[in-house]
């Protein structure tokens, strides 16, 4: 016994460690670079210079560098814009996608598989594709105003591009099926007779969704959430495109100091603040989950 136990953990060693190798030579050691970046000295004409400078993220929080600065809170004011626009990213995936999944798992055979290839169908076209065609759709000149004046509902063009309305736009189509898969999958596990049983037993379909429904389908919620706000939250290429100079994010400061400023330490501490943030939701989902699987447990 003891010896198919050792069989078994060293097949399951050498199963993991191509991909723990691969992990941690493109993951784990360019974020410590990035993590060790952060807390260098820029150097005058880029890159960086091998000396302490924790003041990168006093920068970040708007704190002055010297008597002859003055506190500037513009990058706290960029990054809660950028979390402001993430969760109402989250919200409007949600809110299109919850009742989309319901909707699909009452299909069967070729017609749901057909459905959810139409939902993956958007990763068969390159991101700056999608990003584009939103772009002609939304300028002045582009079709939703052209059907717009056409229907005679407004008299002049109206200026959507280049605006918070035209990122969150861009940033919901592209990220909708990260959202729905996630809820879908746990749509799907969800058996019908508990729901009938609560109908049954005189509960009102308010009370069947808020302790049946909701509580069943709250990690593929959760799930989908966190997969949609991560790239919302650091995105760059949709608000680059769709925002321009006037919408600007924390992804796209954090693009400008490695490529046009040149500050490598100041966008490392940029990315490393994504990154905590990223990493704070992550280990709520994970107490979250966790709980709610002792709790399951404990009913059971």
């Amino acid at each position: 016994m003891t010896t198919l136990a050792g069989s078994r953990r060293l097949r399951l060693a050498a199963l993991l460690t191509p991909v723990t190798l691969l992990l941690g030579s493109c993951f784990l050691v360019p974020l410590g670079i990035m993590a060790l970046y952060s807390f260098l000295t820029p150097g005058l004409y880029g890159g960086v210079e091998w000396n302490f400078y924790p003041y990168n993220y006093g920068r970040v929080l708007g704190a002055p560098l010297g008597d002859v600065e003055d506190f500037d809170p513009v990058y706290i004011e960029i990054l809660l814009r950028s979390l402001r626009l993430a969760g109402t990213v989250v919200v409007l995936t949600l809110a299109v996608c919850y009742p989309a999944a319901f909707w699909v798992s009452r299909f069967h055979g070729e017609r749901k598989s057909f459905v959810l290839f139409l939902v993956t169908l958007p990763f068969f076209a390159s991101l700056i594709i999608r990003v584009y065609a939103w772009m002609l759709i939304l300028r002045p000149t582009g079709f939703l105003n052209l059907v717009l004046e056409s229907a005679g509902v407004i008299d002049a063009p109206l200026q959507i591009i280049f605006t918070e309305v035209s990122v969150v736009a861009g940033l919901v189509y592209i990220l909708l099926p990260f959202m729905f898969l996630p809820i879908y999958a746990s749509v799907e596990k969800l058996d019908p007779a508990l729901v009938q049983a609560s109908e049954d037993l005189g509960a009102t379909p308010w009370q069947t969704f808020r302790r049946v429904v909701l509580p069943l389908t709250l990690p593929g919620v959760i799930g989908g959430s966190l997969i949609v706000f991560i790239p919302a939250f650091g995105n760059f290429v949709v608000p680059a495109l769709l925002g321009g100079a006037k919408v600007m994010l924390v992804g796209n400061i954090i693009e400008q100091q490695f490529l046009a400023a040149r500050n490598w330490p100041f966008g490392a501490a940029l990315a490393m603040l994504i990154l905590g943030t990223v990493l704070v939701l992550m280990l709520i989902y994970v107490l979250r989950i966790g709980r709610g699987g002792v709790a399951a447990g404990a009913k059971a």
